[in-house]
Protein backbone atom coordinates (compact mmCIF):
# COMPACT_ATOMS: atom_id res chain seq x y z
CA UNK A 1 0.00 0.00 0.00
CA UNK A 2 1.35 3.40 -1.00
CA UNK A 3 0.17 6.61 0.64
CA UNK A 4 0.16 10.07 -0.99
CA UNK A 5 1.01 12.95 1.34
CA UNK A 6 0.35 16.63 0.85
CA UNK A 7 0.34 19.69 3.07
CA UNK A 8 0.86 23.41 3.21
CA UNK A 9 3.14 25.33 5.57
CA UNK A 10 0.55 25.03 8.37
CA UNK A 11 0.53 21.25 8.08
CA UNK A 12 4.23 20.68 7.51
CA UNK A 13 5.21 19.76 11.09
CA UNK A 14 2.27 17.38 11.53
CA UNK A 15 3.08 15.76 8.17
CA UNK A 16 6.61 15.09 9.44
CA UNK A 17 5.12 13.31 12.47
CA UNK A 18 2.88 11.23 10.21
CA UNK A 19 5.84 10.34 8.00
CA UNK A 20 7.60 8.91 11.07
CA UNK A 21 4.51 6.85 11.88
CA UNK A 22 4.25 5.53 8.31
CA UNK A 23 7.92 4.57 8.34
CA UNK A 24 7.57 2.81 11.73
CA UNK A 25 4.55 0.86 10.44
CA UNK A 26 6.27 -0.04 7.16
CA UNK A 27 3.99 1.91 4.83
CA UNK A 28 5.36 3.15 1.54
CA UNK A 29 4.55 6.81 0.82
CA UNK A 30 5.19 9.61 -1.61
CA UNK A 31 5.45 13.17 -0.35
CA UNK A 32 3.98 15.71 -2.78
CA UNK A 33 4.98 18.70 -0.62
CA UNK A 34 5.25 21.18 0.72
CA UNK A 35 8.75 20.73 2.13
CA UNK A 36 9.08 23.55 4.69
CA UNK A 37 7.14 25.95 6.86
CA UNK A 38 7.55 28.74 4.31
CA UNK A 39 4.17 30.15 3.30
CA UNK A 40 2.64 28.37 0.31
CA UNK A 41 -0.71 27.52 -1.28
CA UNK A 42 -2.47 24.35 -0.11
CA UNK A 43 -4.46 23.70 -3.34
CA UNK A 44 -1.23 22.85 -5.19
CA UNK A 45 -0.28 20.08 -2.76
CA UNK A 46 -3.81 18.84 -2.11
CA UNK A 47 -4.34 18.43 -5.84
CA UNK A 48 -1.00 16.69 -6.38
CA UNK A 49 -1.71 14.12 -3.67
CA UNK A 50 -5.28 13.63 -4.91
CA UNK A 51 -4.16 13.07 -8.50
CA UNK A 52 -1.77 10.35 -7.30
CA UNK A 53 -4.67 8.59 -5.55
CA UNK A 54 -7.12 9.09 -8.43
CA UNK A 55 -4.61 7.68 -10.93
CA UNK A 56 -3.95 4.59 -8.80
CA UNK A 57 -0.32 5.53 -8.21
CA UNK A 58 -1.20 5.64 -4.49
CA UNK A 59 -3.98 3.75 -2.74
CA UNK A 60 -4.77 6.37 -0.09
CA UNK A 61 -3.92 9.98 0.64
CA UNK A 62 -3.33 12.10 3.72
CA UNK A 63 -3.52 15.88 3.39
CA UNK A 64 -3.02 18.54 6.04
CA UNK A 65 -3.38 22.29 6.31
CA UNK A 66 -4.06 24.49 9.33
CA UNK A 67 -7.79 23.70 9.41
CA UNK A 68 -7.92 20.71 7.07
CA UNK A 69 -10.86 22.32 5.32
CA UNK A 70 -9.21 24.07 2.38
CA UNK A 71 -6.97 21.18 1.44
CA UNK A 72 -9.91 18.73 1.64
CA UNK A 73 -11.91 20.95 -0.73
CA UNK A 74 -8.95 21.08 -3.13
CA UNK A 75 -8.51 17.30 -3.04
CA UNK A 76 -12.21 16.70 -3.60
CA UNK A 77 -12.10 18.68 -6.85
CA UNK A 78 -10.23 15.74 -8.41
CA UNK A 79 -12.61 13.17 -9.95
CA UNK A 80 -12.56 9.89 -8.09
CA UNK A 81 -11.50 11.37 -4.77
CA UNK A 82 -13.52 11.01 -1.60
CA UNK A 83 -11.50 13.05 0.89
CA UNK A 84 -12.97 13.16 4.40
CA UNK A 85 -12.04 15.96 6.76
CA UNK A 86 -11.77 14.17 10.11
CA UNK A 87 -11.29 15.44 13.64
CA UNK A 88 -11.33 12.18 15.60
CA UNK A 89 -10.73 8.44 15.15
CA UNK A 90 -14.44 7.60 14.90
CA UNK A 91 -14.85 9.95 11.95
CA UNK A 92 -11.77 8.39 10.35
CA UNK A 93 -13.24 4.91 10.86
CA UNK A 94 -16.69 5.78 9.54
CA UNK A 95 -15.26 7.64 6.55
CA UNK A 96 -13.74 4.32 5.49
CA UNK A 97 -16.56 1.98 6.59
CA UNK A 98 -19.45 3.95 5.14
CA UNK A 99 -17.98 6.26 2.48
CA UNK A 100 -14.97 4.31 1.24
CA UNK A 101 -12.95 7.51 1.63
CA UNK A 102 -9.65 7.27 -0.17
CA UNK A 103 -8.15 10.37 1.45
CA UNK A 104 -8.20 11.87 4.91
CA UNK A 105 -7.72 15.57 5.66
CA UNK A 106 -6.68 16.96 9.02
CA UNK A 107 -6.24 20.39 10.52
CA UNK A 108 -2.85 20.80 12.19
CA UNK A 109 -4.12 23.83 14.10
CA UNK A 110 -6.72 21.66 15.84
CA UNK A 111 -5.28 18.13 15.82
CA UNK A 112 -2.31 17.17 17.97
CA UNK A 113 0.28 14.62 16.86
CA UNK A 114 -1.00 11.69 18.96
CA UNK A 115 -4.57 12.18 17.80
CA UNK A 116 -3.46 12.59 14.19
CA UNK A 117 -1.42 9.39 14.31
CA UNK A 118 -4.34 7.48 15.80
CA UNK A 119 -6.64 8.77 13.07
CA UNK A 120 -4.16 7.73 10.39
CA UNK A 121 -3.82 4.25 11.88
CA UNK A 122 -7.60 3.82 12.03
CA UNK A 123 -8.08 5.20 8.52
CA UNK A 124 -5.47 2.92 6.97
CA UNK A 125 -6.66 -0.25 8.71
CA UNK A 126 -10.44 0.09 8.40
CA UNK A 127 -12.16 -1.76 5.58
CA UNK A 128 -15.12 -0.50 3.55
CA UNK A 129 -18.34 -2.29 4.61
CA UNK A 130 -19.92 -2.27 1.18
CA UNK A 131 -23.56 -3.39 1.21
CA UNK A 132 -25.99 -0.48 1.30
CA UNK A 133 -23.01 1.89 1.41
CA UNK A 134 -21.78 0.66 -2.00
CA UNK A 135 -24.85 2.10 -3.70
CA UNK A 136 -24.29 5.47 -2.04
CA UNK A 137 -20.60 5.60 -2.94
CA UNK A 138 -21.50 4.86 -6.56
CA UNK A 139 -24.02 7.70 -6.48
CA UNK A 140 -21.38 10.08 -5.10
CA UNK A 141 -18.85 9.01 -7.72
CA UNK A 142 -21.41 9.61 -10.49
CA UNK A 143 -21.89 13.28 -9.57
CA UNK A 144 -20.51 15.55 -12.27
CA UNK A 145 -19.12 18.99 -11.44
Amino acid sequence: MKIALGCDHGGYDLKQTIIKLLEEKGYEYEDFGCYSTESCDYPIFGEAAARAVASGKCEYGIVICTTGIGISIAANKVKGIRCAHCADPLEAELSRRHNNANMIAMGAGFTGPKLACRMVEVFLTTEFEGGRHERRVKLMDAIEG
